[in-house]
């Protein structure tokens, strides 16, 4: 793999070009000097037994003149003799063949005795005999040598007397041109691995500085800011390495400027009240803060990259609208899954996101849980048509007697005494109606003053069931006080605590039947807290009265309770000077079999007060 990416670098590139450039200009130079050196060898081979094969025939050519026929044989023989030993002895050439023809092409004498008195037919031979001076032809024989035939006429006008016919070897010659060859060949590589080295060398004055930047380059990709490239010189590259240091410095600037924003920016989204959701330009969700996963219950890695309708569960059409349109805002209830019953009223307000040159390129959907506040409102509208409903019932009835005993009523005394008994009754209502909302203002609006002091919890359960005395025995319901050890005195609002224990004692034997029981009871708990329980074996709540019982106005049996003369607010009351003594107050009810109402109250500042 070190190897590919070797080949694959500037520097291998570099190398190449240059060993290729090398390679080329030697072979350009070498064929250029191998056809010079081989024309040049060849041409003074060819000068040289060209002038020899001039000579010789210059030389033979007085015995092969015409008086050579007057003489008599024995003379004849003789001189062909000496022609013969001249020769072989003045004309022995290596590896050459030197044959002497006469006009008639037979061989009168040659280098090489087997060919002597033969004809030679060669076409050189029978050219030459013509009277054709320039006669040669290279060729290879059959042992793969390369030869050259020359062959040069005897005599001289238009007479011809014979023909000197040679064969001489041209190996010695090309013997020698490899051997350059090889020299040119040797230096050749010789030349290409010095260039190589020299290129590693050279190249790498380039490279290197580059390869630092690449590694700067690849550190500042995975967030290291902190090196610099080093500058080893002026040049362009140098100079690049100041630039690229120049870059990082403002890219590592402008990257912590951003990273402060995003944190700025996540850090808002993670705070907020509010649920924010982006999409990308095709409605995909891309970025969700905490308050949105919380209203909408869903995971960021299951929500990311879904359709914004989808996750809202709002028509695509119907979102486009509200992005487009001037109403920007709509109301979307979610069920929570714990608590079918209970649901989420939120708020959605869209806004589109522009980008500059493209148009819109995204969605943002703000959610508010306006949960409390549709609650408050609602609450708002309950209380004050209850309030109106509670004050109309008696006022009605009040001006309805009033009416009758106008009408002549009032002259009949019976009649008229049970008419002023009922108006009386009304009233009365609708005083301890005033009363209990004039209450329940002032400890809304904490202006109830507490007035705290050390009281015996045995003694106050006492006194609560010594009240209730009478309408216990009445209606023979049993009651039974059981305060823990451990448990003595506490600081509290002796008045409101009572106030409190009423209500709930009131509630219990209105709520229970004839010979029913009701237990008071006292105990410690952890973290420095005493609960008072007030338990009955009654009618109880139904499961979904449960979580409004300790509404204002709100009745289980709204019929029954009125006519037991409840207006609505005890429970309501009792929640809220419990809160105001630091403490809590619950309920635990199971249809037909009964009701436990429990409260704590913090007993810290008891101990303290005993000490």
């Amino acid at each position: 793999m070190k190897g590919i990416r070797f080949f694959q670098s500037i520097q291998a590139k570099l190398i190449i070009i240059y060993v290729l450039l090398i390679l080329i200009a030697m072979q350009l130079i070498g064929v250029y000097f191998y056809k010079t050196v081989e024309t040049y060898f060849k041409n003074d081979f060819l000068a040289s037994r060209n002038s020899q094969v001039t000579l010789l025939a210059g030389f033979v050519e007085s015995y092969l003149t015409g008086d050579q026929d007057s003489k008599n044989a024995t003379e004849g023989k003789k001189t062909y003799a000496d022609l013969n030993e001249f020769v072989s002895n003045l004309f022995s050439i290596n590896n050459a063949e030197i044959q002497i023809i006469d006009a008639n092409g037979n061989v009168i004498s040659t280098s090489v005795a087997s060919h002597l008195k033969q004809k030679n037919t060669q076409p050189e031979v029978i050219r030459a005999l013509q009277g054709i001076k320039d006669n040669q032809r290279i060729f290879t024989d059959e042992d793969g040598y390369r030869k050259v035939i020359i062959a040069k006429p005897v005599g001289t006008g238009a007479r011809v007397l014979g023909a000197v016919y040679i064969i001489a070897s041209m190996e010695d010659v090309y013997k020698t041109i490899r051997s350059i060859n090889r020299i040119l060949i040797s230096a050749t590589l010789i030349a290409l691995g010095l260039t190589a080295l020299l290129g590693v060398l050279l190249t790498s004055t380039i490279t290197n500085p580059i390869k630092e930047i690449t590694r700067q380059a690849t550190a500042v990709a995975e967030g290291n800011f902190d090196q610099q490239v080093v500058i080893q010189g002026t040049d362009e590259i140098g100079q690049l390495g100041q630039t690229f240091n120049f870059m990082m410095n403002r890219l590592k600037e402008a990257l912590s400027l951003n990273e402060e924003e995003k944190e700025k920016l996540a850090s808002i989204l993670t705070n907020m009240n509010d649920g924010v959701i982006a999409t990308d330009d095709r409605g995909q969700v891309i970025v969700l803060n905490r308050r949105a996963k919380q209203i909408l219950q869903v995971e960021e890695e299951t929500t990311l990259g879904l359709d914004i309708s989808t996750v809202l569960g709002i028509p695509l059409e119907t979102i486009r609208g509200l992005v487009t349109g001037q109403v920007n805002t709509t109301l979307l209830d979610i069920k929570l899954p714990d608590d079918e019953d209970e649901q989420l009223s939120v708020r959605i307000t869209f806004t589109p996101i522009h980008k500059r040159g493209e148009g819109q390129h995204g969605i943002i959907a703000v959610l508010q849980d306006v949960t409390d506040q549709e609650k408050l409102e609602q609450a708002r509208r309950e209380f004050v048509a209850n309030v109106s409903h509670e004050l109309r019932t008696p006022l009605t009835t009040i001006k309805s007697y009033l009416e009758a005993l106008d009408d002549g009523a009032i002259e009949e005394p019976q009649l008229a005494s049970r008419f002023i008994s009922v108006t009386r009754s009304e009233t009365e209502r609708m005083i301890r109606l005033v009363t209990d909302l004039l209450h329940l203002s002032r400890l809304d609006s904490k202006q109830s003053m507490m007035s705290k002091s050390s009281t015996l919890v045995s003694e106050m359960l006492e006194e609560v069931a010594d009240r209730f005395s009478f309408q216990l025995q009445q209606r023979k319901i049993q009651i039974v006080i059981q305060v823990d050890q451990g448990v003595t005195s506490l600081l509290l609002d002796r008045d409101k605590i009572d106030q409190v224990l009423d209500n709930l004692v009131s509630n219990a034997i209105k709520y229970t039947g004839d010979e029913g029981m009701i237990r008071l009871e006292a105990r410690k708990m952890e973290r420095e807290m005493l609960e008072i329980s007030v338990q009955d074996n009654g009618m109880g709540i139904p499961k979904k009265d449960l979580s409004r019982i300790f509404d204002r106005f709100y009745r289980v049996d709204k019929a029954r309770s009125r006519n037991m003369g409840g207006t609505g607010l005890g429970l309501s009351i009792a929640r809220e000077i419990v809160k105001a003594h630091g403490g809590t107050i619950g309920l635990e009810s199971e249809l037909g079999q009964g009701t436990r109402v429990l409260f704590t109250l913090p007993i810290m500042q008891a101990e303290e007060d005993e000490a």
